[in-house]
């Protein structure tokens, strides 16, 4: 799985001008490094905020297999899934395994499943 995710940003001529003028005065290499560190130091300014409400969430990669998911509905229970980062399911989970493990789901970032498991996820959220 790969560690990045592609995002499309949409500037006014003047803001990519500038950051042009930067780039060519050698402040940041390219456009894509003056955005990712502008972004960056934005987070950083605001991570005290970040970390109040992560407090019940699970930062980073989360990853589910069919035998987790199992294992969850074999000891009788349920799942509260939060994510600030990417969830990810095994190919071979289903609509069904889903609807019998999971009562809540929030992901911030990306969601890695099979089209079945999405449309299952979609009615659970």
């Amino acid at each position: 799985m790969a560690d990045t995710e592609k995002v499309t940003v949409n500037l006014n001529v003047v803001d990519l001008g500038k950051i042009d003028l930067l780039v060519e005065q050698g402040f940041y290499s390219n456009r894509t490094d003056f955005i990712k560190s502008s972004i960056r130091n934005q987070l950083s300014e605001h991570a005290e905020e970040v970390n109040k409400l992560t407090t019940d969430k699970v930062l980073g990669a989360l990853y589910y297999s069919r035998k987790d998911l199992e294992e969850v509905v074999a000891n009788g229970k349920v799942l509260d899934i939060k994510v600030i980062g990417m969830l990810a399911f095994a190919d071979d989970v289903d609509e069904e395994l889903v609807r019998k493990s999971i009562r809540s789901l929030k992901v911030l970032g990306v969601l890695r499943a099979s089209k079945e498991v999405r449309k299952a996820l979609d009615r659970i959220k």
